[in-house]
């Protein structure tokens, strides 16, 4: 593989995940819930999306991926763990008296069905939320 196909492929991942990280929000914000924060940044990783409804606040992981399952095996135990540890840093920045609920959601995009547009034919994405999708202690 080239340099250039290479590069081509990077900015087209780049591109399918900022896309899945956007259905994401909409979808969130559909469900009544505020956008806080998207793609953010922490010394610890990066969180997709921050999202509020009432005194819950969501940590939302994003994976777009062929299947659902996939998407699913792709949220490991490391990446769980960096999410954990990413909004400790969050709330400690932003939210240092907070004193609700804090839950970690997964929003997994897929590709759906082919819709025909004229002569054309666009594959719609799914989008699946999973809410409290891993659990973390507090001790």
């Amino acid at each position: 593989m080239s340099r250039d196909t290479a590069s081509a492929e990077r900015v087209s991942r780049y591109m399918r995940g900022r896309r899945a990280e956007w259905l994401a929000a909409a979808m969130m914000m559909s469900r009544g819930y505020r956008l806080l924060a998207l793609r953010e940044r922490t010394p610890v990783g990066e969180l997709d999306l921050v999202v509020k409804r009432g005194r819950r606040v969501a940590f939302v992981e994003v994976k777009q991926r062929a299947t659902r399952d996939a998407a699913l095996f792709a949220v490991t135990p490391r990446n769980r763990q960096r999410v954990v540890a990413a909004s400790d840093h969050w709330l400690a920045r932003y939210a240092p008296r907070f004193d609700g609920v804090r839950g970690y959601d997964v929003v997994v995009v897929v590709a759906g069905p082919g819709v025909a547009f004229g002569r054309r034919r666009f594959a719609l994405p799914r989008v699946y939320y999973l809410k409290d999708a891993f659990l973390h202690s507090y001790s």
